[in-house]
C-alpha cells in the first residue's frame, strides 16, 4: 500500500473511533507508555517471540524505533536522537557501552524472557528519571520478587520456554525457578540465545549477523511489613556476534554485575534507594571467513552508581519528590599489537582510551500537584555535575603510523580533563476538558555531555579512525576534546479524545519540537577508499558541536470492533509517526526514520489470541551528506501471530514478513560485511532487512 494512502487509512481509524460504545480498550496515558510481560496480548510478548533482541520491545512506541547493529544489539531512537542521548536504564541501573562501536550497549545484558515491564518516556522526561539525557527515558525491568500467601509453606514455581525462528535458524531458551516465603525469595533465571546469519527477502544471506548470548541470574528479595529489599547478582557471556555494518565483530564478551535496591514507607513518605555495579571485558576482532583480518581489540569498563529518592505527599494536593544520584564510568580501551608486524600494527599496543573516567553526580527536586478534578501539574529542577579525564595515550609506533604518533603526541600535550555543569527543567501541565477530551502541554530543558569516545578518541590515521564510531556507516571518527554539553528544549502537546470510561477507544496526537544548542554532530575532515577500491568513497569525521532541530507528530488510537460470544473480544489500534532531524542550515541529520505507521487487528476468545500487524515505511530520501548515508524506497511489511493459553502451557506462532518482501532498511547504516565479501565495487548499500521467518515458541510453567 503506498504510504500516502496510510495517513488516510489511519484518519479513518481515529476518526470512526469517535462514534464508538464498547467496552474494554486499555487507557493509553499521555507521557509515559508502560507494557507488561505477563499479559498475553501485550506488544512485549510477541516481540520475545519474533526477536531475541531487547531493543525489539520497543518497536511498537509512537516515534521510537531502534537501528540495525548485531542480532542482539540493535540501538534505540526516540524521535530522531540515537542511543547516547537517551537516558537507558535496566533494573534501574545505568550501564555504559565499554565499546567504540557500542557493540555491548545497555540493553544486551538482558533477554526478551527475561523482561517483565517496559516504560518509555519521550522529550519531555521528568527530573526524577535522571538527567544527562535530552531524548527521553527507557526502563527496562525484570520480574520482581515473589513470595509465599502465608507463613505455613513455602512456594515453588518455576517455567521454562523456548522459541524457534526459522529463518536465521534461532534459537531462544529460559528457565525460571523460585522458592519463597512469606517474606523471603530466591529466583534463578537463565536464557541464552543463538543463530546464525539471516536471510533478506530474496534469499541472500545478510553476512556477519550471527551471534550468541549466555545470561544467568541469581535474585533475592526479603520483605517486611514497610520495607523491600532485592539484590540481583548477573553473569552474561557472548561468545561471538557479528556486525554487518561494521569493520569487526564482537568475538568475545563477559560481564558480572551487583544490582541492590532498597524500600521503605515512613509515616512521612516513601524511600527509594539504589547502588549497582558492573564489570565488562570486552573483544572485537574477526571469528568467521564473512569478514577476514587480524586486529584484537579490548575494553576494559566498569559502571557503579547509586541514586536515593525520598517521595513526600504534602497535604491532599501535592507530591514532592527529593533525590541524588551518582553514575560513574571508567573505560580503558587498547588494541593489542600484531606479533612481529613493526610496520602497521606494532611493536607497541595502541592506547585509545587510558584510564578514561567520566561521572557524573546530580540532585533534583520535582512537585507533583493535583490542583482540583481537571488541573494537575508537574514542576522540576535538577543540576548535574558532569567530570571526564582520561591518562596519556600511545599509538602502536610502527612506519606508516607516523600520523598517528604525531597525533598521540599532540594528544598528551593537550587537556585531557573537563567539567561541565548541566541545569535541566521540566514543566508540563494536564486539563481535563472533558469527561471524554483531556490536553497535557509542557516544556523541558535537558542537558548531555559527551561521552569518553566523543571527546577522548584521538587517531589521526585512516585505520584507526574507522574503528570509531556506533552508527554503521562505514565511515571514520575522531574526537574532540573542546566539545561542549548539548542543551535541548523541547515543547510538546498531547490531545487526548477518550470515550467517557476511558475504556472502549482513545485517539492522541502529540506534535513535538525540540531546538538543540551545541549538538554533537559532525564534520567532514576528509575522505577515503574502504579497502582502496577504486569508485567507493567514505567519509572521514571529526566530532563537532553544531546547532540542530527535530521536529514532527505522532498520533495513536485504540478502538473495540466487537465483543460477543460467537467471536470473541476484537480490536484495532493504529499509530502515525513522521519526524525530521536537521541542522539549522537545513541539511538532514543521520538516522532520521522516515514517515512510518503501523495498524494491528487483534481477536482474542477464550485461550485463543490472534492479530495481524501492518507496517508502513516511507522512502528515505532525506539523507545525511556528510556521511554519505544512502537512500531507500518504502515498503509494507506484514506479519501474523496466534497463541494458545493452557492452565500450565502456552503454545505462540508467528509469522514475521509474511510475503518475504526485500527492503533497505532506512537507519540500518551500510551492508559493509557483504560489500566486502562480494568484492563488490562502488558505494555500498544501505543493509536489508530480514525476509520471512517462522516462529515457534512453547512455555511450560510448573
Amino acid at each position: 500500500m503506498p504510504l500516502k494512502w496510510t495517513a488516510l487509512v489511519l484518519a479513518s481509524v481515529f476518526s470512526s473511533a469517535a462514534h464508538a460504545e464498547h467496552e474494554h480498550m486499555e487507557h493509553l496515558p499521555e507521557i509515559e507508555v508502560t507494557a507488561h510481560a505477563h499479559d498475553g496480548n501485550s506488544d512485549l510478548h510477541k516481540r520475545m517471540v519474533n526477536s531475541p533482541d531487547a531493543a525489539s520491545l520497543l518497536q511498537d512506541y509512537t516515534g521510537v524505533y531502534s537501528y540495525q547493529a548485531g542480532g542482539i544489539s540493535a540501538l534505540p531512537n526516540i524521535r530522531g536522537m540515537n542511543d547516547n542521548r537517551i537516558r537507558i536504564l535496566v533494573d534501574g541501573a545505568e550501564l555504559t557501552a565499554a565499546c567504540a562501536n557500542n557493540m555491548n550497549a545497555s540493553l544486551t545484558y538482558i533477554s526478551p524472557a527475561a523482561v517483565a515491564n517496559v516504560s518509555v518516556l519521550a522529550g519531555i522526561t521528568p527530573v526524577s528519571m535522571g538527567g544527562d539525557s535530552i531524548a527521553g527515558t527507557i526502563a527496562v525491568d525484570s520480574a520482581k520478587p515473589i513470595y509465599a500467601a502465608n507463613a505455613d509453606a513455602w512456594l515453588y514455581k518455576g517455567s521454562f520456554s523456548t522459541v524457534y525462528r526459522s529463518n536465521n535458524n534461532g534459537l531462544s531458551t529460559a528457565l525460571n525457578a523460585t522458592a519463597a516465603s512469606d517474606n523471603l525469595s530466591l529466583n534463578f533465571t537463565s536464557t541464552m540465545d543463538r543463530g546464525q546469519s539471516y536471510r533478506d527477502g530474496n534469499g541472500d544471506k545478510v553476512r556477519a549477523t550471527q551471534f550468541e548470548r549466555h545470561i544467568q541470574t541469581l535474585t533475592i528479595g526479603a520483605k517486611g511489613e514497610n520495607e523491600d529489599f532485592v539484590l540481583r547478582l548477573s553473569h552474561q557471556e557472548v561468545p561471538h556476534q557479528g556486525f554487518p555494518n561494521q569493520y569487526m565483530d564482537l568475538v568475545d564478551n563477559k560481564a558480572d554485575s551487583i544490582n541492590a535496591s532498597y524500600s521503605r514507607r515512613f509515616a512521612w513518605g516513601d524511600l527509594d534507594t539504589h547502588v549497582y555495579w558492573q564489570e565488562v571485558r570486552h573483544e572485537m576482532g574477526f571469528f568467521t571467513s564473512e569478514k577476514t583480518g587480524a586486529m584484537p581489540m579490548k575494553t576494559h569498563g566498569k559502571d557503579m552508581g547509586y541514586s536515593v529518592k525520598a517521595t513526600i505527599p504534602i497535604g491532599d494536593v501535592h507530591i514532592l519528590r527529593l533525590g541524588n544520584d551518582l553514575h560513574r564510568n571508567t573505560l580503558d580501551d587498547f588494541w593489542p599489537a600484531i606479533p612481529g608486524d613493526t610496520m602497521m600494527m606494532g611493536p607497541n599496543t595502541y592506547v585509545n582510551i587510558n584510564d578514561g573516567r567520566r561521572t557524573r553526580a546530580g540532585i533534583f527536586a520535582e512537585v507533583e500537584s493535583q490542583w482540583d478534578s481537571r488541573w494537575s501539574s508537574l514542576l522540576g529542577a535538577r543540576i548535574d555535575h558532569v567530570r571526564t579525564s582520561t591518562g596519556e595515550v600511545q599509538a602502536y609506533g610502527g612506519m606508516m603510523g607516523m600520523a598517528d604518533i604525531a597525533a598521540a603526541s599532540a594528544f598528551n600535550a593537550g587537556s585531557r580533563s573537563a567539567s561541565d555543569n548541566h541545569f535541566d527543567l521540566t514543566a508540563t501541565g494536564k486539563y481535563e476538558i472533558s469527561e471524554s477530551s483531556s490536553v497535557e502541554f509542557g516544556y523541558a530543558r535537558k542537558t548531555r555531555s559527551p561521552n569518553l569516545y566523543e571527546r577522548y578518541s584521538w587517531g589521526a590515521g585512516t585505520m584507526a579512525r574507522t574503528m570509531i564510531g556506533w552508527f554503521g556507516d562505514a565511515n571514520g571518527y575522531v574526537g574532540n576534546p573542546d566539545l561542549r554539553p548539548e542543551k535541548a528544549n523541547t515543547v510538546s502537546a498531547t490531545l487526548d479524545w477518550h470515550d467517557a470510561r476511558k475504556k472502549s477507544w482513545q485517539v492522541r496526537v502529540t506534535p513535538y519540537f525540540t531546538y538543540v544548542q551545541d549538538y554533537i554532530g559532525v564534520e567532514r575532515i576528509g575522505t577515503f577508499n574502504p579497502l582502496s577500491r577504486v569508485g567507493t568513497t567514505n567519509a572521514l569525521l571529526r566530532f563537532d558541536n553544531q546547532d540542530a532541530r527535530f521536529y514532527g507528530i505522532n498520533a495513536d488510537g485504540a478502538k473495540q470492533l466487537w465483543q460477543d460470544s460467537a467471536w470473541g473480544e476484537g480490536r484495532l489500534r493504529g499509530s502515525l509517526a513522521w519526524t525530521r532531524g536537521e541542522r539549522t542550515n537545513g541539511d538532514s541529520l543521520y538516522q532520521i526514520m522516515p514517515l512510518n505507521a503501523r495498524i494491528s487487528l487483534e481477536q482474542k476468545k477464550g485461550p485463543w489470541s490472534n492479530g495481524i500487524d501492518v507496517q508502513f515505511i516511507d522512502s528515505k530520501t532525506r539523507v545525511d551528506d556528510a556521511r554519505f548515508e544512502p537512500e531507500t524506497g518504502g515498503y509494507t511489511l506484514v506479519d501474523l501471530r496466534s497463541s494458545y493459553q493452557w492452565q500450565k502451557a502456552r503454545l505462540d506462532f508467528s509469522v514475521t514478513n509474511l510475503f518475504d518482501r526485500y527492503y533497505l532498511l532506512p537507519a540500518g547504516g551500510v551492508s559493509y560485511a557483504n560489500w566486502k565479501a562480494e568484492n563488490a565495487a562502488g558505494p555500498m548499500s544501505a543493509l536489508a532487512g530480514m525476509g520471512r521467518s517462522v516462529n515457534l515458541g512453547l512455555t511450560l510453567d510448573f
